[in-house]
């Protein structure tokens, strides 16, 4: 579980988005995973991730190391360690650093595919950077991209050690809401988020719905114009 020192700042952002109210009453019988112990409810703690996450994403969280070496080797072989190189930590499966927690606002994200999840589709993809934002709303901490067709949103939660778990859904096109976490399968979205640098994170989706093998999403607080 993270650091309690990090639980209770995390607490105080007060997060979650109004479209994402259906996530905590959706998926999930408390499937666990032993690496964190549910949250006192007497402490008045919220629901944890385990209390809300599906069996197949709980099954694509365990796998994220196994994913990530597949990615890069597909990438690699396909003519890519260049641009592996060349982003350093950002794809180094072993750069997460002591956790701290992303002050509420707007970042700078971008993301890379690596490892195509199907013949014909590209084995490296790094896409130009958008609008993102963290922040709290009714006792959880919220991310969302905010530009885009496909637009991840949904919550940060506490995991283990120096990583946490983000749990939410993929919004499209012209939707105004959020679709209920665990209500489309293929629209799901879960991932691993972590400190790499002193104000910079990543969030990792292993084995995504659609076109790669793993998803990398660098997350920098945008500059002030």
């Amino acid at each position: 579980m993270a650091p309690a020192n990090s639980s209770a700042k995390m607490a105080m952002m007060r997060p979650l988005v109004v479209p994402l109210c259906g996530l905590l009453a959706v998926a999930g019988t408390g499937w666990a995973m032993s690496a964190a112990p549910k949250a006192d409810p007497s402490a008045g703690a919220g629901p944890t991730w385990q209390s809300i996450i599906t069996r197949d994403d709980r099954t694509r969280l365990r796998g994220w190391r196994t994913a990530w070496t597949r990615g890069l080797a597909q990438a690699r072989a396909a003519g890519h360690s260049a641009e592996i190189v060349k982003e350093g930590i950002l794809l180094n499966p072993d750069a997460a650093i002591d956790w701290k927690d992303p002050l509420p606002g707007t970042y700078r994200c971008r993301t890379i595919k690596i490892g195509a999840k199907s013949e014909g589709l590209l084995d490296y993809v790094a896409y130009p950077p958008f609008d993102c934002r963290i922040r709290g709303e009714n006792g959880f901490v919220s991310f969302t991209k905010l530009t885009g067709s496909q637009r991840p949103i949904g919550l940060i939660m506490p995991y283990v050690n120096n990583r946490m778990i983000f749990l939410g859904t993929l919004q499209l096109s012209d939707e105004t809401r959020a679709l209920e976490y665990g209500r489309d399968r293929e629209r799901d979205l879960a991932a691993i988020i972590e400190r790499i640098d002193e104000h910079r994170w990543r969030l990792v989706f292993p084995y995504p719905h659609f076109e790669s093998t793993l998803d990398v999403m660098d997350i920098v607080p945008k500059p002030s114009s």
